[in-house]
């Protein structure tokens, strides 16, 4: 049997720890506060990064070139 929908990739989180100066800090957590006065849905800073990565990973069109070459040279094996 064929489904049309390939299996599922593995979605098992990854936990890392960063450690960020005291203006990033602070600027995170004004984020959640405008964040939380937008939405009107309180997230702490630590819950919204993840989403501010993927956002700006996904928007970074060099990135994406520049990872698909480097996925490229590991499946070839150069």
């Amino acid at each position: 049997m064929s489904l049309r929908l390939d299996k599922l990739p593995d979605r098992t989180p990854v936990r890392m720890s960063i450690a960020v100066d005291p203006e990033l800090a602070a600027a995170l957590t004004d984020y959640a506060e405008i964040y939380r006065q937008t939405y009107d849905a309180e997230e702490k800073p630590e819950v919204l990064i993840p989403a501010m990565l993927e956002n700006f990973l996904g928007n970074d069109a060099g990135f994406k070139r520049a990872r698909r070459a480097l996925n490229t040279q590991t499946s070839t094996g150069d």
